[in-house]
């Protein structure tokens, strides 16, 4: 007798099979991973620097700190639309 959880992803694989990437995709996919991670370390680093400065005004530390989400969740949905490039082939 199978248990939920194997029931669940033989479901999940007929839904949506899993792909098979190539050694080439692959490796394409982990070289936008780390350019992605260095982007967003990069910034990370001028934006800490520039708080760092304006630590006596709560608010454009505030106004900072939203910036460095805003651009890290705008560089992750970058580093996923173009990884989802790789995995069509394109």
């Amino acid at each position: 007798m199978k248990s939920a959880y194997e029931l669940a992803m033989e479901r999940l694989s007929k839904a949506a099979p899993t792909v098979k990437l190539s050694g080439a995709q692959k490796k394409e996919i982990a070289e936008l991973e780390s350019q992605c991670a260095a982007k967003i370390a990069a910034r990370e680093i001028t934006l800490k620097g520039e708080m760092a400065a304006v630590a006596d005004d709560v608010e454009k530390e505030n106004a900072l700190r939203d910036q460095l989400q805003l651009e890290r969740r705008k560089l992750q949905a970058e580093l996923e639309e173009k990884k989802e490039r790789v995995r069509q082939g394109a």
